[in-house]
């Protein structure tokens, strides 16, 4: 379950925090990390800090945009401490984790994402992601450091996955037919929805692009936190067609086994 989890840090600036982070990550049993657009990758300094943990650098993904290092996640949780214009599902890290292994139970996968250091992640990045995480520090002093927050959030999925083993391991053949109606949506397949979404708008005059007013936001908000299957992705990805088809005048008759 936890080979579904992975910790995507986004613009490190520091290589020791790289290093710090991969060896939270190696303490509680989580191995796949990727960097988006790093600063300074590879590093003797991210391997001085990792204190053993080289196999998590070693095998480490570097990407150019947090995008890449979402595509085939169902669900991406993003560390914020900022409150935001549009509020935004929040989790505590124990919540974090429990939405976490959730989500690795029905065959999804889950990525933890990390801002920069000096500013965390962007607003635009933070819309990629269907949950905010918020830990709650001392409001006096409440800059954590990188891998310090790497190691909370870590923490608490080894946590949730140690208690999840008392559970039964095996699914009944309901059970399994159950979860694959139920299998999460990714979050590539996601922005592949919201750019149809917005052009299917946009032909009906509902979305001007001149003055979109944050529908779209409001809207990822919307369906970030539905927690849309792959099936029922597939349905409105075809009334999305059928809609654009209708707007352009082009006639369908559609079958009973369209849906």
């Amino acid at each position: 379950m936890l080979q579904n989890i992975r910790v995507v840090l986004v613009n490190t600036s520091h290589p020791g925090n790289i290093g710090g982070a991969a060896r939270a990550m190696k303490n509680m049993g989580l191995s796949r990390l990727v960097l988006v657009d790093p600063e300074d990758f590879p590093s003797g300094e991210a391997v001085a800090r990792a204190s053993g943990a080289t196999d998590i650098l070693d095998n480490a993904v570097v990407v150019a945009t947090l995008e890449e290092a979402l595509v085939g996640c169902s669900v991406a949780l993003g560390t914020s401490a900022r409150d935001r214009r549009i509020p935004w599902p929040l989790l505590d890290p124990r919540e974090c984790a429990t939405t976490a292994l959730q989500q690795v139970e029905l065959g999804g996968e889950v990525a933890l994402v990390f801002g920069r250091e000096y500013a965390g992640l962007t607003n635009d990045e933070l819309q990629r992601c269907q949950f905010h995480v918020h830990i709650p520090s001392n409001p006096e002093f409440s800059s954590l450091n990188l891998a310090a927050a790497v190691q909370v959030l870590a923490y608490e999925v080894r946590m949730a996955w140690l208690a999840a083993q008392g559970q039964p391991t095996k699914m009944s053949k309901l059970e399994t037919t159950a979860m694959l109606n139920t299998q999460p949506v990714t979050t590539d397949e996601l922005e592949l929805f919201y750019g149809h979404l917005e052009s299917t708008l946009v032909e009906i005059g509902f979305l001007d692009p001149a003055k979109p007013r944050h529908l779209m936001s409001r809207l990822r908000r919307l369906y970030g936190r539905s927690a849309i299957s792959k099936l029922e992705m597939n349905i409105l990805r075809g009334i999305l067609t059928e809609t654009q088809k209708a707007v352009r005048g082009e006639s369908h008759k559609r079958s009973k086994d369209d849906v």
